[in-house]
């Protein structure tokens, strides 16, 4: 693995816009010390870092020896969907010190946790989520469970990809969080409001098994996300189910097949989904798994096809395997009608019995 760490690349990760740029080639430590040494010219930096990473690796200590003198903070861990009272302790902290850049070192949310503040913004990613790659967030109401989205105006504005840290990610995580950026994908394919540029970046195909082409794969998912289509009741549920204890990865392992079962009973994104699949078997492991399952017809269901996937990375298929039982689905659906996104499913939920549809179809066992 040395032998990848020679020379950095860094780059805008998309296209058409500035930021964020993204970095590979160095190790996160020196490659993070080189950008807040030279073009950011930053000297008051604040970590936010996993817990698990601090308890269980020398990572979080070799990122604080190669900042030597520049980090006046460290917060280890935040609360799995970002309770809003930690937002506000991190938004203080940031003020209170005089903070002008933020550095993560972690998954999703720890990313979302930093994107409030208007300091700089590092993010070192350890999952598959994309949250590093755009500005949108959200937090919890412990009160409510209810899920809020909120969108800075600024986001992330450099990404450093390491695999091998990555490696310390389990895989459980790392594969649930790849889902999640299959599910950004499908959900903008089968988008009646998709566009042309969005469906170009979310079909094209990578490698899975390179921890680092991983990595770029969700860059571009999220690129597609970035090209103005609404998402769907997938994503609208999924947000929900985050404040019950379920991760975003394991969230789109559930609902996003019963999703498309549910928008293609309404014949709403029929011809989409056909399209969806089609890209989805031009990757061979795809292909081999539909006939390891005697399930190659020649138009295959799209649910289907993606319940085989899930099912053949071993992943939960049902909300009774991560413990939410039906006495939550009445308020779950009552917050997913809050969500930008119930309505902007292919097929518009207006109404709390069609979310509790989908929540029974993937209840158990």
């Amino acid at each position: 693995m040395s032998s990848w760490f020679s020379q950095e690349t860094c780059q805008p990760a998309f296209d058409d816009k500035l930021t964020p740029l993204v970095s590979f080639g160095l190790p996160f430590p020196q490659a993070c010390c080189k950008h807040l040494k030279t073009n950011f010219k930053r000297s008051r930096i604040y970590i936010i870092a996993s817990a698990s990473l601090s308890k269980n690796t020398s990572y979080v200590d070799q990122l604080k020896s190669e900042l030597d003198g520049l980090v006046v903070g460290v917060r280890i861990g935040i609360s799995p969907h970002k309770p809003i009272s930690e937002i506000v302790d991190i938004l203080a902290d940031v003020k209170v010190l005089e903070i002008d850049c933020i550095v993560t070192l972690g998954a999703g949310s720890i990313t979302d946790g930093a994107k409030l503040p208007t300091a700089l913004l590092i993010c070192i990613p350890t999952s598959l989520s994309g949250a590093e790659y755009q500005a949108i967030a959200g937090a919890t109401d412990t009160k409510s469970k209810a899920k809020r989205v909120f969108e800075p105006m600024l986001g992330p504005n450099l990404v450093i990809q390491d695999p091998q840290l990555a490696t310390t990610t389990p895989q459980k995580t790392w594969l649930s969080s790849g889902i999640r950026a299959v599910d950004h994908c499908v959900e903008i394919l089968c988008s009646l409001k998709s566009n042309a540029v969005a469906d170009e970046w979310a079909h094209e195909p990578e490698d899975l098994d390179a921890r680092h082409l991983c990595q770029k794969g969700v860059m571009k998912a999220i690129r597609a996300v970035s090209c103005d289509v609404p998402l769907g009741a997938s994503h609208a549920i999924g947000h929900q189910l985050g404040p019950l204890g379920v991760g975003h990865g394991e969230t789109s392992c559930i609902l996003l097949p019963e999703v498309c079962k549910f928008n293609a009973r309404k014949g709403a994104n029929n011809d989409r989904q056909k399209q969806t699949v089609e890209v989805l078997l031009k990757n061979k492991d795809v292909k081999s798994i539909l006939a390891k399952a005697d399930a190659s017809s020649e138009e295959p269901d799209l649910g289907d096809v993606l319940d085989l996937i899930i099912r053949e990375l071993g992943m939960p298929r049902t909300l009774e395997a991560v413990g939410v039982t039906p006495d939550s689905f009445k308020i779950l659906a009552a917050n997913s009608l809050s969500d930008l996104w119930i309505k902007t499913n292919a097929y518009p939920i207006t109404r709390g019995e069609e979310v509790i549809e989908i929540l029974e179809a993937v209840s158990g066992p």
